[in-house]
């Protein structure tokens, strides 16, 4: 069983990200407090580019979360009006439209997310695998949480098989995290342990690392000496990033 003992010392954090066109890790931003666009390359409805999206969206709310102002934008040719709606069923925040972006605001880092092998110049590009989606090339937003777990639970990196067994178990994690929080929200609120806390952040200024995230997470349901209370904290604050709505359910129990 994991133990959690007192929290490492270490400096400030610092989102690294790595470059694809190089495979070297860059900081995400160089300049503190300066400005950082991260552009989405995606066209079309389909679960790919929606992944692009998905990701980027991740990559705004880790910059957000450092401080770090930041202008996202998506730039791509076809059906983007569907692709929009789609990202935001999946609680994926909006992007301003790239397609007359100019010369743009003198920001200190430029961020391109796309499929690897894209046509992108300038600036770290950050690639995204492929989804093999067998049924249908539009994505299934009958559960928006699930499918966005789903793709959340793999590296960026790494190609996702998107058949109905993955939907299936994202789903009733999903279903499952969200019962114990609102059952743990009853408790006396108590606060992240602060290697907890130390641990996601890690996590996610380590390249995105949101696999490691989720067995943060699973680490700390099972945890036995650890208060229902922090249990609700932890995962309210790992969610920040996240976006899985997991505090949603909260009140509906009787």
């Amino acid at each position: 069983m994991h133990a959690y003992g007192a929290p490492p010392a270490y400096a400030q954090a610092v989102l690294r990200i790595t470059d694809a066109r190089t495979g070297e890790p860059v900081e995400a931003a160089p300049a503190r407090r300066g400005l950082t666009r991260v552009e989405a390359h995606a066209s079309g409805l389909d679960p790919t580019a929606l992944r692009v999206l998905l990701v980027a969206d991740l990559l705004v709310r880790a910059l957000e979360l450092g401080g770090t102002p930041v202008w996202s934008l998506l730039t791509g040719e076809h059906e983007q009006a569907e692709l929009r709606a789609a990202a935001r069923a999946l609680g994926i925040r909006p992007f301003e439209d790239g397609g007359d972006l100019g010369s743009g605001l003198g920001e200190a880092q430029v961020l391109h997310v796309a499929t690897a092998g894209a046509g992108t110049t300038g600036g770290v590009l950050v690639a995204v695998a492929p989804v093999d989606s067998p049924t249908t090339a539009a994505p299934d937003l009958s559960d928006p949480g699930a499918l966005r777990l789903a793709l959340l639970s793999h590296a960026r990196d790494l190609p996702v098989r998107l058949d109905a067994a993955a939907l299936h178990e994202a789903r009733r994690t999903l279903a499952h995290w969200r019962g114990s929080v609102a059952d743990w929200a009853r408790r006396p609120s108590r606060p992240v342990p602060d290697e907890v806390r130390a641990e996601l952040r890690t996590a996610w200024e380590d390249d995105l690392n949101v696999s490691e995230m989720l067995r943060v997470l699973r680490r700390v349901e099972t945890w036995p000496d650890l208060p229902d209370g922090a249990r609700f904290e932890t995962y309210a604050y790992a969610d920040r990033l996240l976006g899985l709505e997991l505090t949603r359910d909260i009140g509906s129990l009787a």
